[in-house]
């Protein structure tokens, strides 16, 4: 692992400062909550509203494991077509700091999301998930987008002909073609170069070193995905809790592996995906620190908030290299 040529972007939404270069920032890990099949509506029906009292303990541990281990939390805020974001937005906001996005299919379900928090003076610390590279009318969106005044976006970048990394190249330039022409100015953009299934994902970690060469965005994928889908299968095979190994491996893997955020799957996870993705920022960090004998810029970065007694011989190794040797 080597430092970048050109110093990629660095992004802030709300509180939380992520991206730049490799090991620079902890991996920022955004869970979902109030998705359709989310265990916080009771038999899954949404009409009769969700679990205030579970949904605040899950935002409020996703704080703590943040607290403690310094990996930063953010909330995939979902709704479903024709619901508003309004109510849940509201409750998010109410209970914890973390940045979040609106994640809905529909472009206007999301659209009036993000202006909700236009309304709300909520811009600085949301961002918009997400516009593609298949929305027909995509467009219309960004201008809208521009309209409400939007400042950090997820775009997906994916070229349906080619599911190589070159085709994440393709697709991002389409997107980038668009808000160019409409004239939309991000304050943050991450391109997420979508995920597959769980190998594939190493496909998204290439793809996500290609971009930062070229524009030095920020980048993420959806390790999530990969592991979600393999559920039902590895339960059977191995039980839920050899699933869980399988999804806490490829949560750590993609975060050592050139993604500055991750969807990763139900807020229900935390404990489980944020202990792995601090140990992959740690070890990432490490081996950063064996290329450039510097340490994390973020104070409460993992290796350092974790591990502070090696993180200091670190740099005690530094400022004398022959201690290095010793350790």
């Amino acid at each position: 692992m080597e430092k970048f040529k050109k110093d990629p972007m660095v992004c802030k939404i709300g509180d939380v400062t992520f991206a730049g270069q490799p090991g620079d920032y902890p991996t920022v890990c955004c869970f979902s909550i109030f998705q359709e099949s989310d265990k916080l509506f009771d038999k899954g029906s949404r009409r009769k509203g969700f679990n205030e009292k579970k949904a605040e303990e899950l935002l409020k541990t996703a704080d703590k494991f943040t607290k403690e281990t310094g990996v930063p939390a953010m909330a995939d805020i979902v709704a479903s077509p024709g619901e508003k974001f309004n109510k849940y937005i509201d409750f998010v906001t109410s209970v914890s700091n973390m940045p979040f996005c609106v994640d809905a299919i529909m472009m206007r379900t999301k659209l009036d999301g993000a202006a909700y928090c236009a309304e709300k003076g909520l811009l600085d610390r949301m961002f918009y998930n997400s516009i593609t590279v298949w929305e027909q009318d995509l467009e219309t969106e960004v201008k809208e987008m521009k309209e409400i005044g939007v400042k950090n976006a997820l775009l997906v970048a994916f070229d349906t002909n080619d599911s190589t990394p070159n085709g994440r190249i393709t697709g991002a330039q389409k997107l980038l073609d668009v808000i160019d022409k409409v004239g939309l100015k991000l304050k943050n953009i991450i391109v997420d170069t979508t995920t597959l299934n769980a190998p594939a994902n190493a496909l998204c970690g290439i793809a996500n070193k290609m971009i930062k060469e070229k524009w030095g965005f920020a980048t993420a994928s959806a390790p999530s995905n990969g592991s979600y889908m393999e559920l039902k299968r590895f339960k059977e095979m191995f039980e839920y809790k050899g699933w869980a190994g399988f999804d806490a491996a490829v949560e750590a893997l993609s975060a050592f592996y050139y993604n500055d955020l991750m969807f990763t799957g139900p807020m229900a996870g935390v404990p489980r995906v944020m202990t792995a993705v601090a140990l992959a920022d740690a070890f990432l960090a490490t081996s950063m620190y064996n290329t450039t004998r510097q340490l994390p810029k973020d104070p409460n970065h993992p290796l350092v908030k974790l591990f502070p007694s090696f993180s200091e011989q670190l740099k005690v190794a530094w400022e004398k290299p022959s201690d290095l040797k010793k350790m």
